[in-house]
C-alpha cells in the first residue's frame, strides 16, 4: 500500500494479514482526499481504528498539523509505529501520535467541537461500535476550518442508517466501491 500524495507521495506501508483488517484502497483514498483538498494545514485529524494507518498518515503527508492514529490491537499499533518509523527518513511538519487504546474510550473522552477530521473506519463485522463512533464523532468536531468526518461502511448497509446516526451534519460527498460505501459527512457550519 502506498501513500497517494504530499510529502511521503509513492512511500509504501507496511500491511498486515489479520481478521478484520481491511486497508482503505488507494483508489479510495485518493477520492478522500480529492475531497478533502491536497493541503490540510492547519487540520486536527483522529484516525481511529487506524489499521494500516494509511488514512492518517495520508492526512499527515499533506501537511495536518496534528494527526492522532488509534488502535487497540498491539500487533497493529506495533505496525503503526514501524510504519510511522520508516517514513521518518522525510519528516513532515505536524505533530504525529500513535496509542495503543480503545477508539471509542479515546472518543469519549474528548473535548466538543476539539478535532476537525475524523476518520471512522472500524471492522465491519462490529455495527454498534461503528455507530457509537459515528455518533460521538458528531460532538467532537469542528470542521468549519474544512475536514469533517469520513465514514466507510459494508455495502449491503443503507446510506440513510448512517446518516441517521449524525443529525444536523450531511453526507456532503458519496462513493460505492465494491464491498465499501463511503461518506463524508460536513456540518451546516461550513
Amino acid at each position: 500500500m502506498r501513500i497517494i500524495g504530499g510529502t511521503w507521495r509513492s512511500r509504501l506501508l507496511s500491511v498486515l494479514d489479520l481478521p478484520g483488517l481491511r486497508p482503505t484502497t488507494d483508489r479510495i483514498r485518493e477520492t478522500v482526499f480529492n475531497w478533502l483538498g491536497q493541503d490540510l494545514t492547519g487540520l486536527r485529524c483522529l484516525d481511529l481504528f487506524a489499521g494500516t494507518g494509511a488514512l492518517g498518515f495520508e492526512a499527515a503527508s499533506r501537511g495536518a498539523d496534528f494527526v492522532l492514529l488509534v488502535d487497540k490491537d498491539k500487533k497493529v499499533h506495533a505496525n503503526l509505529l514501524a510504519n510511522f518509523s520508516s517514513l521518518q527518513s522525510s519528516p513532515v511538519s505536524g505533530v504525529i501520535e500513535i496509542l495503543h487504546r480503545d477508539s471509542l474510550e479515546l472518543l469519549k473522552q474528548q473535548a466538543d467541537h476539539s478535532v476537525h477530521l475524523i476518520f471512522i473506519d472500524p471492522p465491519f463485522q462490529d455495527a454498534t461500535l461503528f455507530d457509537r463512533a459515528v455518533s460521538e464523532a458528531g460532538r467532537i468536531c469542528d470542521d468549519a476550518k474544512g475536514g469533517g468526518i469520513y465514514v466507510e461502511f459494508p455495502a449491503n448497509r443503507p446510506r440513510e442508517e448512517v446518516e441517521a446516526l449524525l443529525p444536523g451534519w450531511h453526507c456532503g460527498k458519496y462513493l460505492e466501491a465494491g464491498q465499501v460505501k463511503a461518506c463524508l459527512f460536513r456540518s451546516g457550519r461550513d
